[in-house]
């Protein structure tokens, strides 16, 4: 047979489709695996949203090809609720890019402008396709350390100056995957003069960015001053109105660098189709604060009910005010082996920190987007078998 490029050597399967297969064989034996390592919202998007699309199916002459764009009217939808939610104004024309959810967006941002041997600062504790984007182009990664001491925030005051010289990105996640850390506009601000100082490309992957506790608010990159001119957000539907499957989602910021994803877009894919622009339109204009603060807070309370166990299960965290995790520090081992051994003898699946970048070895990340029967019958296993194992 063939070889395969070299790029596979540096890229290697992705961790949760490995998961996948061994569960589905788990699953094929007769065993019950509850999974707490997905964030896939176990609920459906509002009824609006879903009436929508039945409606648009039904137009005969929605069924063709819808354009690399997308559609006029749902870039002018974006771009109102960024209006709207940050008071940033953005061109729906030329700033404005529809995507396949946002992980489609990260890697073709990394095939537009990484060549082998550029390098792009990644957090150490991430999701795994800002680092995974860079390995499939050659690029080289500089680890951004975040750790608990410091809120998992990274201190750019530490990056050397030879190394920020050179950077091309800076890859930026809050409300965070897999922390739950949310910054403020502050933050932001300091961030985006690191990026303008250095040249360097802030690109913020925000598609959890209404998925908040505790009355926290968050924010946009793009409210920092001059960001336009530096930086590029993705901000995705999977989350924010519970449509990870419908994979839609968003690029949106400086002109340049979306005419460039737009290159690399327009010649790997073909859009969405349109009934689901149509239904994405519904979504944004159409869901109302108090769905929103509802979803949030079934996710609040699972949020709790996790935080309470996690003593009781050799785990410890601090208070995630976003997204859909805790992210839990193993007080005795490795987050892989805890992993391991959880899904082994317990049959709960966990994330292992690990997963995340080389600051998550001792970590694991545990998803509150599963039902509430599903997610106590996760802990009480936990807390049954957590006493007996080596951990304890």
């Amino acid at each position: 047979m063939i070889q395969p490029a070299e790029r596979l050597e540096k890229l290697p399967p992705y961790v949760f489709a490995v998961a996948a297969q061994r569960i589905r064989k788990m699953t094929t034996d007769g065993i019950d695996v509850i999974r707490l390592d997905i964030g896939s919202p176990d609920k459906p998007p509002p009824d609006t949203v879903i009436n929508q699309l039945i409606e648009s199916v039904h137009n005969p002459k929605i069924h063709g090809y819808s354009g690399y764009q997308g559609t006029p009217a749902f870039r002018k939808a974006i771009a109102q609720y960024y209006q709207k939610r940050f008071g940033v104004t953005v061109e729906p024309e030329r700033e404005v890019l529809p995507l396949l959810g946002s992980k489609e967006g990260i890697i073709n941002l990394c095939l537009a402008y990484l060549n082998p041997g550029d390098l792009v600062l990644v957090p150490d504790i991430g999701y795994p396709s800002y680092s995974m984007g860079a390995r499939l182009t050659g690029a080289e990664i500089y680890w951004l350390p975040l750790t608990r001491e410091n809120g998992f925030v990274a201190d750019l005051s530490q990056v050397p100056e030879a190394i920020a010289d050179r950077a091309k990105f800076l890859w930026v996640n809050y409300p965070n995957n897999p922390t739950g850390v949310v910054i403020s506009n502050q933050q932001y601000d300091q961030i985006m003069r690191f990026c303008a100082q250095h040249d360097i490309l802030l690109v913020s992957d925000n598609p959890y960015v209404e998925v908040t506790f505790d009355g926290c608010v968050a924010g946009s990159a793009l409210q920092s001053p001059d960001a336009l001119n530096h930086a590029v957000e993705f901000v995705s539907f999977s989350k924010t109105y519970n449509m990870a499957g419908w994979r839609l989602g968003a690029a949106v910021g400086n002109r340049e660098v979306i005419q460039k994803l737009l290159q690399i877009k327009s010649n790997v894919d073909s859009g969405h189709f349109l009934a689901i622009y149509e239904a994405g339109i519904t979504a944004i204009e159409d869901t109302t604060e108090s769905w929103e603060h509802e979803r949030n807070h079934i996710y609040q309370q699972r949020r709790d009910r996790v935080l309470e166990a996690l003593p009781q299960i050799g785990l410890d965290a601090d208070v995630p005010k976003g997204s859909l995790y805790i992210w839990a520090y193993v007080e005795n081992g490795s987050g892989l082996d805890y992993a391991e051994a959880a899904l082994e003898h317990a049959h709960v699946a966990l994330a292992p920190g690990s997963a995340y970048g080389p600051g998550g070895e001792r970590y694991i990340r545990i998803s509150v987007s599963v039902p509430d029967d599903r997610l106590d019958a996760a802990l009480n296993r936990l807390k049954e078998w957590y006493p007996r194992s080596q951990f304890a």
